[in-house]
Order: C-alpha cells, then structure tokens, then sequence
C-alpha cells in the first residue's frame, strides 16, 4: 500500500466504527469543558466526569468559580491528581477570564494558551470541540498510534501533530482526533493489546511494531 493508501484506509475504517462520535469529557459550555480538559492532564476521562458535576455544582462560571478558595476548589478536585497545580489554574485563569475576556473563553489559541496550566493541546481541545475551529490535539493514544501505523516517527507530540495534520485532511481533523482515541482506547491500547482484533495496525502497521508483538 502507499501511503495516501494507508490513509484513506484508517480514515474510511474509523468512520465505519463510529459514525458517531461520543465526546470523552462531559460538559455544557466552552467555559466547562476547558476546567474539564485542564483536570484531565494525567488522570482519566473516566475520573473527571465523576468529580466535575460535584465542581459544577458549586461553580460552572468564573464569576463563581473565583468566589471559591483554593483549597475549596482541591478538596474537590483532589481524586484526580495534581490538585494543587490544577487548583490554581482554575482559580488562575477563571479570574483572567473576568479581568481580561468579559468572562467569555477565548476564540484564539494565543489567548487561550496565555491562561495558567493552559497548553497547546488544552487549547487545541477547546478550540476544536467548543468552537468548530479545525485542530489536531494529541493525547498518548494518537501519539501511540500514530507511531504503530507508521505515519509518524514518535520522537514527540508536537511532530505527531505535524504529520497528523499533513496527511489527514483539514475538515475531518475534529473528527478524526476523537476516532483515534476512541480506537486507542478500545482496539489498540498501549497494555492487554490484541493485533488480532487491531484491525488497522494489522493492516497498515509499522512492519517493526508488528514483528516484535509477533515475538511475545
């Protein structure tokens, strides 16, 4: 197969597994999920729908938000891990929302990326999944992938998300970006993996990632 091959071939095969595309994080505004995505760094989805309902309840605005205390805002958030550091981010920049953006979440990667413990690929959430903005954002899944499937070298998640948005199309990016960690997720994770049932890696993959699971 040639390359264009090889992606037309992931690109038609993640479509037929999920023609609808369930979003990881629950939310209701940009304001909501961009609190969601910041606690979401080195914890689970699965973790942080379970604790941000009990954060929305107190405060699912910045104007509420900054009437929280720090330490109000960690005992909630503490079971997903680095609340002192995200703590002050939510309070941080819900507070530079107020000051700065009329309390709005910005429509601009350099604005979202200026707020506290708010990096490219945070940004890159938001602005895909709140605004409809095409971006590629890349967690360990698409950079696990994008490495098995040959498409990337792996070395780190900045060149991932070049070669991502070199050879995918600019309008199926939103999309695709979720296809990708759903299927991660599901068919190729990074432990318990199956080739067998990795239909895409078996079909396209890296011939050296193949050889060595074939050896275990």
């Amino acid at each position: 197969m040639t390359k264009k091959e090889k992606v037309d071939f992931t690109i038609k095969t993640l479509k037929e597994l999920y023609p609808r595309i369930p979003i990881p994080l629950d939310h209701k505004d940009p304001y909501t999920l961009l609190i969601a995505v910041l606690m979401s760094a080195q914890s689970t989805d699965v973790r942080v729908n379970q604790i941000t309902p009990l954060l929305f309840e107190r405060a699912d605005n910045p104007y509420r938000m900054v009437k929280l205390s720090l330490e109000e805002i960690r005992d909630i958030i503490r079971p997903v891990g680095l609340s002192p550091m995200k703590s002050k981010g939510i309070h941080g920049l819900s507070q530079i929302l107020i000051d700065k953006h009329n309390g709005e979440v910005p429509q601009s990667f350099e604005d979202l990326e200026e707020l506290p413990a708010v990096g490219h690929k945070t940004a890159s959430v938001v602005m895909s999944q709140a605004f409809g903005v095409p971006a590629f954002p890349v967690d360990t899944h698409i950079h696990r992938l994008m490495y098995r499937w040959g498409f990337s070298n792996g070395k780190n998640v900045t060149q991932t998300e070049k070669d991502a948005k070199r050879l995918f199309p600019r309008e199926l990016w939103n999309d695709l970006h979720l296809q990708i960690i759903w299927y991660g997720r599901e068919y190729s994770p990074a432990r318990g993996w199956n080739l067998d049932k990795d239909i895409i890696t078996k079909t396209i993959g890296r011939k050296t990632v193949i050889n060595e699971y074939l050896k275990k």
